[in-house]
């Protein structure tokens, strides 16, 4: 385990600064920042220790910052600094999850001993996490990427498998189907996990400050570079930086990406001097690239590189089972951020919410387990009375023997015989069923699937 840590972050520099020192004499180790937003990047679920921020800053307030860690791991204890008349603000906050407040000015003696108390819980925190892990009980990462299909427990061996090593992955799947949970728990198990993870999105970086955005500038680069200032690859050092649809990036950042995957070194803008680089890469992509290496969209060469490993996360029609499990689980998370007392899904709803279909997948998924917690329906105008038991029933039970025979037909490429005989049914039995379900043993609208 990482020695424990003080995340200070305060966007006053002397207070700042001298809060750190005095922490830094205290026996504590202390990272200090001017900005929430930098900070969340230091932030996981293995983080082992504590966050110290000011309640009023500029962009991200302290508010904001504590519900954002809240959502990355809830048992990360937040101190809020508040300024003298911030009484009701310090309440609200104890009320939404603070570990504890401290009020302007405040002595080292004083928050020092509140930080001391927050690490040892910490502590406590992560100890019974590992006992329960040792005791074979549900890891983090089935926590995070739940599911009992064959899909899921691939996904999740491979995520472990690649996680021991330093290799660039690529993660591809469908919106909504977890590639930023996936990658993020792939540095959280990794070695990397006490270092920095930086998401940027390829799809959103502003054209005329990608290159300083990314890695970084000298004063005087260009005009209104006062200052020299790391990019967001530098900030990296050491962790794991996650490049988010990185189809979308553009062609002439691909071939400086490229350079930096190759010899994992930057060079800021207005310098000469190579930075060395040690990070891991991990892309996102929601289509395979191979066609946009085709159509000329996106280099061979850095999809080479990049795609070490491949990850592909199934949608939910491709696990279709899970989705009952799953939808109990987001309930449970979902009333748990509303503070809402656990709630009971009967039976008609888990039915009703197996048979939809989910184009927004995991991520749409969990929309309707939130408004499903706040008592709304769970889509606009549905009915959530119970549906008839039995006719679901039958209806469940036609679609699976459905999809079971076009299975089989697609498996021995329309031989019926082979198809009845591997089902276990007469010749008689299979063409009654066939002719029930409209299918026919050509099916030229399937391709076969993958060997």
């Amino acid at each position: 385990m990482t020695q424990p840590q003080v995340l200070l972050v305060d966007d006053e520099d002397e207070l700042r600064r001298s809060t750190a020192q005095s922490l830094d004499l205290a026996g504590f180790a202390v990272r200090d920042l001017a900005s929430a937003e930098r900070a969340l990047d230091l932030v996981n679920p293995g983080f082992n220790g504590v966050v110290v921020t000011d309640i009023r800053m500029p962009g991200m307030d302290g508010m904001t910052f504590m519900t954002r860690i809240h959502e990355i791991d809830p048992d990360i204890p937040v101190i809020i600094v508040t300024g003298h008349g911030d009484v009701q603000l310090a309440v609200k906050a104890m009320r939404e999850g603070a570990y504890d407040f401290i009020e302007k000015p405040f002595t080292t003696q004083n928050l020092a001993a509140v930080v001391r108390r927050a690490l040892d819980w910490r502590s406590l925190v992560l100890e019974n996490r590992l006992l329960r892990a040792v005791a074979g009980k549900r890891d983090d990462i089935e926590g995070r990427l739940p599911g009992r299909t064959p899909a899921m427990v691939d996904l999740r061996y491979r995520l472990r498998a690649v996680a021991a090593t330093d290799a660039d992955v690529l993660i591809v799947g469908d919106t909504g189907t977890g590639k930023e949970v996936t990658a993020r728990a792939l540095h959280d198990i990794s070695s990397r996990a006490g270092k920095p993870f930086v998401a940027i999105n390829c799809a959103a970086l502003p054209a005329n400050l990608i290159e300083s955005e990314l890695f970084g500038h000298e004063a005087g680069a260009f005009p209104g570079a006062i200052r020299a200032r790391y990019g967001k690859f530098e900030h990296a050092r050491g962790g794991t930086i996650l490049l988010d649809e990185i189809g979308m990036m553009p062609d002439d950042l691909q071939i400086k990406l490229l350079r930096v995957i190759q010899e994992r070194v930057i060079t800021r803008l207005g310098s000469n001097e190579p930075v060395p680089l040690d990070v891991r890469f991990i892309a996102t992509s929601k289509t395979d690239l191979e066609p946009e290496v085709a159509a000329g969209r996106f280099r061979a060469d850095l999809l080479y590189r990049l795609n070490v490993v491949t990850l592909r996360l199934p949608s939910l029609t491709a696990r279709r089972e899970d989705i009952p499990l799953l939808f109990l689980q987001l309930v449970r998370e979902a009333a748990a951020r509303y503070r809402i007392n656990e709630i009971d899904v009967p039976p008609h709803v888990i039915a009703d919410i197996s048979r939809r279909e989910w184009p927004g997948n995991v991520r749409e998924l969990r929309n309707a387990a939130d408004r499903y917690v706040l008592g709304l329906d769970l889509k606009a105008g549905e009915e959530t009375t119970p549906a008839s038991p039995g006719s679901w029933l039958a209806d469940q039970v036609a679609d699976f023997e459905k999809s079971v025979i076009s299975g089989a037909l697609l498996t021995h490429k329309g031989s019926l015989k082979a198809v009845y005989q591997s089902l276990g049914i007469s010749r008689k039995t299979l063409y009654d069923k066939m002719r029930r379900y409209g299918l026919d043993k050509s099916l030229p609208d399937f391709d076969l699937p993958p060997q």
